[in-house]
């Protein structure tokens, strides 16, 4: 029996991540030459190869959950501006998820205007679709913004998953799939609920 998605808990959440992978993970990357699903397993298998911790690979995974917002009933047919998809993401993933995770979805955008802020060489890692959303995004942080989002305890994390962000868009690369990941992200939510 397919588990009820309509009401989200510690038992389905990872079911219906899975499921959301299975019906639009073919989608396209904003014009990567990856697909949504390939995209986010990509960052997974990376952080997992090069034997990072189960939340760097579960957050590298998830940190673009948010794009299918009409999954999560933030997107409205009647939208006429951005959902900024890593705030639809992280509000989510913040109710089964510790915070560490949620951050780097969360912030993942602002690591990118970070990042440019404040080692410039990062620029040249952007695929030309990531140059071009950077401005939308607001281009690199100010001196007070770059201050501001230092101070944010998960700050080594959140960069980490972005530079795995921007390293899952070869269309080379094979992944395992979800289901090879899904007890890890099963454990993070045990983690963060506690195992009762």
């Amino acid at each position: 029996m397919n588990p009820d998605f309509q009401t989200l808990t510690r038992d389905n959440i990872v079911a219906f991540i899975a499921d959301i992978f299975d019906r639009r993970g073919g989608e396209e990357y904003l014009g990567e030459p990856v697909t949504m699903a390939q995209h986010m397993l990509q960052g997974a298998t990376i952080a997992e190869q090069n034997g990072m911790p189960e939340e760097i690979i579960v957050g590298a995974l998830l940190h673009d959950i948010g794009h299918f917002t009409s999954e999560f009933g933030t997107y409205h047919p009647d939208d006429t501006e951005d959902r900024h998809h890593e705030d639809a993401g992280a509000e989510v993933l913040e109710r089964f998820f510790p915070s560490v995770i949620t951050d780097c979805c969360r912030y993942h955008v602002a690591a990118k205007r970070y990042l440019c802020a404040t080692r410039p060489e990062y620029f040249n890692r952007l695929s030309a679709a990531s140059a071009h959303t950077l401005e939308l995004q607001g281009g690199p942080m100010s001196a007070k913004e770059v201050a501001a989002f230092e101070a944010n305890p998960n700050l080594k994390e959140i960069i980490q998953v972005r530079y795995l962000d921007e390293a899952g868009k070869r269309p080379d690369m094979d992944t395992p799939g979800f289901d090879h990941f899904a007890p890890m992200v099963q454990r993070m939510v045990d983690r963060h609920l506690g195992e009762g």
